[in-house]
């Protein structure tokens, strides 16, 4: 017998798609006999750096929690526990804030905490929860070491950047070899925190054996406010493809100062590039933006649900950013462990996180499967920026069109 059968409650169960999904928008739950709560409700921590360098995007990881959780709590919350009642945080965008948010939260009695968007933050702040046994869920941070720790209290539901870079590789390598290998060279950009460094790192040690010549890499700081220099040290070297790791800001800021200083390479081919993948990047700035490849997160076009989110999003004048979605589906995660240990006890949320099959989301996964913490089915997809829209290129079964490789010049 399946673990939901044995609890009583599946995941079809867990939330409605009748007329009270339509009210708040998205119609994402079903079957809302057994969603009538009567607990006293659920204290769940969102932790995101609201402030500081990395605002716009722990801006948008807030959102997306709050759109999850709008709907959990429009259907009567979790079954026997009640409705979720949000403890929000802001990380200030620094490691040390985020470490402190969560002692906040600890004591205000959180069952669980989501969130943390950047890679050090997330470092930090599940090893400070780690010291209550209190469920950290990542919501985006991507370096590795987050999950290999040996931290029985930390999950993370996308992939990381072992799992991003080795797709990226591979769909580089494809990309290149069916347009005849015109890229030989390349300069990576990163930003110098543990995202950036350790992606840099990984790209330094495996592009070489994918047959590319790394010119140079450049590592700056969060935030930088001039890459003239960093562009005119490129355009020395002219290499055929740049390749930028950096967060939102940075990335606006060096891909509108290539096109200012008209650095035109054969290609741009971001890995987790901050703004690549960005609706709000390519609206504001569709010609620094045009025919740009991304490596990265990625929502399934393929499902209704994925839609009707982003319709609800972008009816709110926000843009369906992946740190809206990532964080949308963690906190659905998190009520769905919550539902099947019922009980907010630190060591029942665990055990059901573990265990979790949990397939009502809107990525390009599977259920999902922990294994050591890491969600086995995570993978990123590849996409470009054509005609002002973002397309999916990689993997075959998402390709929304072909990738324009090598851009003219």
């Amino acid at each position: 017998m399946s673990r939901d059968r044995k609890q009583g409650l599946s995941r079809r169960n867990f939330l409605q798609t009748s007329a009270l999904g339509a009210a708040v928008g998205v119609g994402t739950f079903a079957a809302p006999s057994i969603l009538r709560a009567q607990g006293a409700g659920v204290k769940l921590g969102i932790l995101q750096p609201v402030t500081g360098a990395l605002s716009y995007s722990g801006q948008q990881g807030k959102l997306g929690a709050q759109f999850a959780i709008d709907e959990i709590n429009a259907v009567g919350g979790i079954k026997g526990l009640g409705k979720i009642d949000v403890v929000f945080g802001d990380a200030q965008s620094t490691p040390e804030g985020g470490t402190a948010e969560v002692e906040k939260m600890n004591a205000a009695g959180v069952a669980a905490i989501v969130g943390g968007y950047a890679s050090s933050i997330c470092l930090a702040a599940s090893q400070a929860a780690a010291r209550y046994d209190l469920p950290y869920l990542v919501d985006v941070g991507v370096a590795d070491n987050i999950v290999t720790r040996g931290l029985k209290n930390t999950f993370r539901f996308g992939p990381g950047f072992g799992v991003i870079a080795k797709a990226a590789l591979e769909n580089l390598v494809t990309l290149n070899e069916q347009a005849g290998k015109p890229a030989k060279t390349v300069m990576i950009v990163n930003e110098d925190s543990l995202f950036g460094s350790g992606l840099a790192k990984l790209l330094n040690e495996q592009l070489p054996q994918k047959g590319f010549q790394v010119l140079e890499t450049i590592p700056h700081p969060t935030p930088t406010r001039d890459f003239n220099n960093i562009v005119l040290k490129i355009k020395s070297q002219n290499p055929d493809l740049v390749i930028p790791a950096n967060y939102y800001n940075e990335y606006v800021l060096l891909a509108r100062t290539m096109q200012q200083q008209k650095l035109r390479p054969k290609g741009v081919y971001s890995v987790l590039g901050g703004a690549a993948s960005s609706y709000k990047f390519v609206k504001e700035f569709p010609e620094a933006a045009q025919d740009i490849m991304d490596c990265n997160h990625w929502f399934d076009p393929r499902k209704e649900k994925a839609l009707a989110l982003r319709k609800k999003v972008e009816g709110a004048g926000q843009f369906f950013t992946y740190e809206v979605y990532l964080n949308y589906c963690s906190v659905l995660l998190a009520a769905d462990a919550l539902a099947h240990a019922g009980s907010v006890e630190h060591a029942k949320v665990t055990a059901a996180l573990e265990s979790s099959t949990f397939s009502d989301h809107i990525m390009p996964y599977g259920p999902t499967k922990f294994v050591n913490g890491q969600n086995q089915g995570a993978a990123p997809v590849n996409t470009q920026v054509l005609d002002n829209d973002i397309q999916v290129i990689f993997p075959a079964a998402f390709a929304t069109a072909k990738p324009v490789f090598p851009r003219q010049a």
